[in-house]
């Protein structure tokens, strides 16, 4: 199986993309790339966050929230 096909939407957003996609601000998402909990590609002078990236945080943040009852 080819992951590239089976992704549905962009491999990799520009920043205001992706902070939209958080609901986030863009000086928010620059913070989570500074403390290492973005990844970001460098193409030229231009910086993108992998799609894989965003989803990851998010599950990595889900997973950490306590369950209520």
């Amino acid at each position: 199986m080819n992951p590239v096909k089976e992704q549905a939407g962009p491999l990799l957003y520009r920043i205001p993309e992706a902070a939209a996609a958080l609901a986030m601000s863009r000086t928010v998402v620059y913070e989570l790339i500074q403390r290492g909990e973005l990844q970001v590609v460098h193409i030229g002078a231009s910086a993108r966050v992998p799609a894989a990236s965003l989803r990851a945080f998010v599950e990595q943040r889900a997973a950490a929230e306590p369950t209520t009852k």
